[in-house]
């Protein structure tokens, strides 16, 4: 016996009877009853039936005038059945009278009608096999006729052609369902037209990559419209769609074409499609498949950019001939429409631009800003939370650029990394795309992992620079601390060898005197010597730093009030603009050393009428700003970017024999920066001015 499907087939010859099984659904009721009426009439019988070959049971699917002993008859076996009996044999049965016929087995259900005539033809497939009766029946014994004989076994054709049709629907159905479910489980889209370019077969990826049911194909339409371009980012035209080449002839081999709304990232498909033509050559129509490569491509351009990052950063010995190289990378490989590199300057308390490209001819206009404030704009929040920010769409109200900038720019998605090393963060890339863009995880890993490259590239070069910068001020820095530690050294040294020599009557005289000079010396060596102590601490991270709620509006009132009383007498003002309270985390006693510094600095550098002012205000929720300001004699332009190093004092401040050690400041630095803070200093007019900004929430 072979199978077909849910069909089985014994073919003649095979031990079985040449019978196949069918469904009851095989024929429908009203098809069965009106075969069985035809037989009935044409045979002149009282009641046809149509029986069919249910798991070899005969099976009522058709009758007409049926007796009430029928009913509910449902399936039976058909070796208990005259039906039985033409199944075995394959020829009809005919039956005068069941009363005399010993053919008719005791239990047949045609005895429980009282029916004494029987006239049966076998129902076959069109493969010749028997897939049930058809017959008519009568309640007296009779002669059949062989014209009604004739008319019988035609009836039965009648009823093997409508059940031949029957199953050849159902057969196809059942390929297109299996076909359905084939091609509905598949992870490529497939559609296909007719020779009409009508649409006749699309699967569910097909309609995954389109988002909606498309419209159906017309040659020279818009067949699958949802936003194909080609592979370089042109629109495709309607005679330019995969399937419309297809359909003119052309066979399609791993197309490149991208999908997806304009202002969206597109997916990218790999198409295959070819047209459709039977065994003579006649077009029937065409079929393409498409495959999401997206993924691949993504982690393709992936690798790329990190190769691309690491040869840039190999090959470049600053951050600004790194910096271009980078961004130009990862625009390049990932599809941005900007990039930019911002580093903090730690004393100018800013993030500076380091480095921006642009894709040739994506950005109309992007206006980059020589620095950016702490927590100013996208660059500026990223290194204020120390965490990626991806605004998704800058135009929805949430953008962190000037709104001309976006509208002439262009841009849409934007996400800012800080670049992080082991001491905090260094800087921050920030990226800008043409179209809408969700968050995306994996995008995110990439780039912060790109950010941490440059954060170590920067980190080897800042150590290359220390280390040339240590090994160039070696000397000098010994010469400095020689002469700043000499000097009163000296001073101990002569005084104590002159009251070594003195008489008794010159001591009473003049040891008092001898003996302040050594005292004053002896104070101002061990300050500095505790200056360089507490600074060498502050450095390496041994000092002591409690960070508690303070009331920095207070400290500055506290180191404002004693500077006032130190005044008294003198012609030099000094005003004060101060919140009623400004609450930050930090130790008050540091904080007050470095106002006591700088106050005390700007009194000292201010001529007679001087004029020093301090403010202190929040910026924001983020920062608090202090600034003090003086128009003493201020900073020549070409020292100050030494101004902050140890033991360094202005040639003016050496012109004019203003006393002092040169360390003030550097300490006022490490405690600032220990406060996760900056210090800088202004660009006044006259004068000088500091700036000092500390977070207001712990860094922690």
């Amino acid at each position: 016996m072979t199978t077909t499907g849910s069909i089985a087939v014994t073919a003649p010859g095979d031990t079985d009877a040449d019978w196949v099984d069918l469904s009851r659904r095989s024929l429908v009721p009203d098809a069965a009853d009106r075969i069985a009426e035809l037989a009935a009439r044409v045979a002149n019988a009282p009641t046809g039936l149509v029986q069919l070959l249910e798991d070899r049971r005969a099976l009522m699917s058709g009758g007409y005038a049926l007796p009430d002993a029928w009913a509910g008859l449902g399936a039976v076996p058909a070796a208990s059945t005259l039906a039985g009996l033409i199944l075995d044999s394959g020829s009809p049965l005919v039956v005068h009278d069941v009363e005399d016929d010993e053919r008719v087995p005791p239990d047949a259900p045609i005895r429980l009608a009282a029916a004494r005539a029987y006239l049966g033809y076998p129902v076959r497939s069109r493969a010749g096999a028997i897939v049930g009766v058809c017959a008519v029946v009568d309640y007296r014994p009779r002669d059949w006729t062989a014209a009604e004989q004739s008319m019988v076994g035609h009836a039965a054709e009648v009823c093997g052609t409508v059940v031949a049709e029957r199953e050849a629907r159902q057969t196809t159905d059942r390929h297109r369902r299996f076909l359905d479910a084939v091609l509905d489980n598949l992870h490529d889209g497939v559609v296909a037209c007719d020779a009409d370019g009508r649409r006749v077969l699309i699967n569910a990826a097909m309609l995954r990559f389109t988002g909606r049911t498309p419209a159906p194909f017309a040659p020279g339409g818009h067949p699958l419209d949802f936003g194909l371009r080609h592979a370089d980012g042109r629109p495709m035209a309607p005679d330019d769609t995969p399937l419309s080449r297809a359909f003119r002839g052309e066979e399609l081999h791993g197309l490149e074409v991208l999908a997806g709304p304009a202002l969206e990232r597109p997916r990218v498909l790999l198409v295959d499609g070819q047209p459709i033509s039977d065994a003579g050559g006649t077009r029937l129509g065409a079929v393409i498949a498409l495959q999401d490569v997206t993924e691949l491509k993504r982690t393709e351009r992936f690798r790329a950019c990190e190769l691309a990052v690491t040869s840039a950063l190999a090959e470049a010995s600053s951050a600004e001939e790194a910096g271009p190289r980078v961004l130009e990378a990862v625009v390049a490989t990932l599809g941005w429409a900007h990039a930019e590199l911002w580093l903090v300057d730690g004393p100018g308390g800013v993030l500076r631009s380091a480095a921006h490209w642009s894709a040739p001819g994506s950005v109309a206009e992007m206006h980059v800003p020589d620095q950016l404030a702490y927590g100013q704009g996208l660059s500026g929040k990223a290194w204020l939370t120390g965490e990626p920010v991806w605004i998704r769409d800058l135009a929805d109200g949430t953008a962190l650029l000037p709104a001309d900038t976006i509208e002439t720019s262009q841009l849409h998605a934007a996400l800012a990394i800080p670049v992080r090393s082991g001491t905090g963060t260094l800087g921050v890339l920030a990226f800008f795309a043409e179209v809408v863009e969700d968050p995306e995880d994996a995008l995110v890993a990439l780039l912060a992992g790109i950010a941490a490259h440059v954060g170590q590239f920067l980190e080897r070069r800042r150590a290359e620079d220390l280390e040339l910068q240590l090994a160039r001020s070696k000397d000098e820095y010994l010469a400095l601390i020689g002469h700043e530690m000499r000097t009163p050294l000296t001073s101990i040294s002569a005084y104590t060898s002159l009251l070594r020599e003195a008489s008794p009557a010159q001591l009473a005289a003049d040891g008092p005197a001898l003996l302040e000079v050594i005292d004053r010396n002896t104070t101002l060596l061990r300050g500095i010597i505790d200056d360089l102590l507490d600074l060498a601490a502050l450095d390496t991270g041994h000092a002591t730093v409690q960070m508690t709620p303070c009331d920095l509006a207070e400290v500055v009132r506290e180191a404002v009030g004693a500077a006032l009383s130190s005044l008294t007498g003198s012609s030099i003002t000094l005003h004060a603009t101060l919140p009623d309270s400004l609450v930050l985390p930090g130790d008050r006693m540091r904080l007050r050393r470095v106002l006591d510094n700088l106050i005390g600095n700007a009194i000292k550098y201010s001529p007679d009428g001087g004029a020093v002012t301090v403010t202190l205000s929040a910026d924001g929720d983020y920062a608090a700003e202090l600034v003090v300001s003086d128009n003493g004699i201020g900073i020549p332009p070409d020292e100050r970017d030494r101004l902050f190093s140890r033991f360094y004092r202005s040639s003016r401040t050496r012109d004019r024999a203003i006393p002092g050690s040169g360390l003030g400041l550097a300490i006022s630095r490490a405690i600032i920066e220990r406060h996760h803070g900056t210090i800088a200093l202004l660009n006044p007019d006259s004068g000088t001015s500091f700036q000092i900004r500390l977070p207001l929430t712990s860094a922690e």
